[in-house]
C-alpha cells in the first residue's frame, strides 16, 4: 500500500490513482492509451468493484470501494476528467518537478531565494547594477534597519538610493520567513 499523502485518507489521492492507471492499463497502441483509461475512469466511477480495482489488497481494505457515482457525474463529466487526470498527472512531469524541488530544498535560504525572485536582474552580490549591490546595502544599513529593509521587500521602495530611477518592485507575495532569511544574510555581509 502507497503512503497516505495526509493524515484521515479516505481514499487515494488523483495523483496515486492515475499512476495506477497509466501503469497497470496497457495499449499496443500508444496513441489508444488515454483513451482506455477514460473508458476504464467512466465505467468504474459509475459501476466500480473490487474485481475491476487496481488497488492492492491492502489499499481496498483501507480505503474500501468507492461509492457508485450514478446519477452524481456525467459519462462526458467523467471524460473531461479523465483527460485532465492524464494530462495532468504525468509520472515524468512530477518527477522532474520533484527533483527541482528537492534541489531547491538543499540550497541555502538566500542562494535559492535569488534564483526563485530572480534578484539577480537587478542586484549582484559585489557589484553595482540597476540596483545597489548586497554588499552596499550591508554598509549602507545596520540591524536596527532591519524592520524597514524587510518592508521594503514586501513593499517595494523608491528614492532610497540617490541616481536610482528604476524603484523596487514590491514582493508581496514571498514568504516572511525568505524575506527576513535575506534581509538577514545581507546584513550579515556588513563591512566588519
Amino acid at each position: 500500500m502507497p503512503p497516505k499523502s495526509y493524515e484521515n485518507e479516505i481514499a487515494p489521492s488523483m495523483m496515486a490513482v492515475t499512476f495506477h492507471l497509466k501503469d497497470f492499463i496497457k495499449s499496443n497502441d500508444p496513441s489508444a492509451h488515454e483513451a482506455k483509461i477514460a473508458e476504464f475512469i467512466q465505467d468504474y466511477v459509475i459501476n466500480p468493484s473490487r474485481s475491476k480495482s487496481f488497488c492492492d489488497k491492502d489499499s481496498l481494505d483501507s480505503y474500501g470501494v468507492m461509492p457508485s457515482q450514478k446519477g452524481n457525474v456525467t459519462v462526458d463529466e467523467l471524460g473531461a476528467i479523465a483527460k485532465y487526470m492524464y494530462d495532468t498527472y504525468d509520472n515524468q512531469k512530477m518527477l522532474k518537478i520533484m527533483k527541482e524541488k528537492q534541489r531547491l530544498a538543499s540550497m541555502p535560504l538566500y542562494k535559492r531565494v535569488l534564483e526563485q525572485q530572480r534578484c539577480g536582474n537587478c542586484h549582484d552580490i559585489n557589484k553595482d547594477k540597476v540596483a545597489p549591490s548586497f554588499k552596499m546595502i550591508a554598509n549602507r544599513y545596520d540591524k536596527k534597519d532591519r524592520d524597514m529593509l524587510i518592508k521594503s521587500i514586501k513593499e517595494g521602495s523608491k528614492g532610497k538610493w540617490e541616481g536610482r530611477k528604476v524603484p523596487m518592485i514590491p514582493f508581496k507575495k514571498m514568504s516572511d520567513r525568505d524575506i527576513e532569511g535575506m534581509v538577514d544574510w545581507i546584513l550579515g555581509m556588513k563591512r566588519k
